[in-house]
């Protein structure tokens, strides 16, 4: 897989530069950090803070076989997924749903707090890229329960995605969003 590469725009000219450049290829003026990234950071990754509390008390799924019906919050699952012998699944929808989700508020709160800080400049990079990474496979959750809604829809049985699955998307887009807004060129900006 190629290197992810990020541009900003020039607020002089407008002409797009990759955002390691510090002066514009164009008009040869520095481009100045964006500290108000840090604010919108924090202001996403809160919303999507908001966001995950109801997305684990809610039920995510609901099955009904025959005559039954089930409801299903995040937690509950894995631990059904675990009662039932499916190990490889329910520590899959853990790592998935539960810790890496919490992983990413931490080194999120981690690298806006800490951004003005000399102090382990190359974890916080090595942090950063964990995030940017990891994004794209925070809606795995999300996809599976609307895949299995589309798939599973016999005679007697049926899935019917809850408002969980919904809090959890957004509160996925919102992490995502946090950690976009994020300026990683402020990671050691002030220590050169």
């Amino acid at each position: 897989m190629g290197k992810i590469r990020k541009y900003i725009r020039c607020p002089h000219c407008g002409f797009t530069n990759y955002t390691q450049s510090k002066y514009c290829i164009r008009c040869n003026l520095k481009i100045e950090m964006n500290y108000i990234s840090i604010q919108k950071s924090f202001a996403f990754l809160i919303t999507a803070l908001v966001f995950y509390i109801p997305a684990n008390i809610y039920p995510i799924l609901q099955s009904n076989k025959l005559f039954e019906s089930y409801t299903n919050t995040i937690i509950s699952g894995i631990f059904e997924l675990w009662n039932d012998g499916d190990y490889p699944i329910a520590v899959i929808v853990f790592l998935a749903s539960v810790l890496i989700p919490i992983l990413k508020f931490i080194i999120l709160f981690y690298l806006n707090i800490s951004v003005k800080s000399c102090k382990y400049l190359s974890l916080k990079k090595k942090l950063y890229k964990f995030i940017e990474i990891s994004g794209p496979w925070s809606l795995l959750d999300v996809f599976v329960v609307f895949i299995l809604a589309a798939l599973i829809h016999f005679q007697y049985v049926s899935v019917i995605p809850q408002k969980a699955a919904v809090y959890f998307l957004l509160m996925v887009v919102f992490t995502i969003l946090s950690s976009m807004s994020f300026d990683e060129r402020l990671i050691g900006a002030n220590c050169e």
